[in-house]
């Protein structure tokens, strides 16, 4: 991966935070990081 190529993965990641700060409060955030950690107790269940 060029640095190039990081940054606009970085700025779009960056700019898809911000949005659903400003439209919805932060709820989609909220929302993966709830599904990521049901996602590690169900792989951990499996271990």
């Amino acid at each position: 991966m060029t640095n190039a190529l990081a940054i606009w993965i970085f700025a779009l990641i960056l700019a898809a935070v911000a949005a659903d700060w400003y439209f919805f409060d932060g709820a989609t955030l909220l929302y993966i990081a709830r599904r990521g950690l049901d996602l590690i107790q169900w792989l951990a269940f499996w271990r």
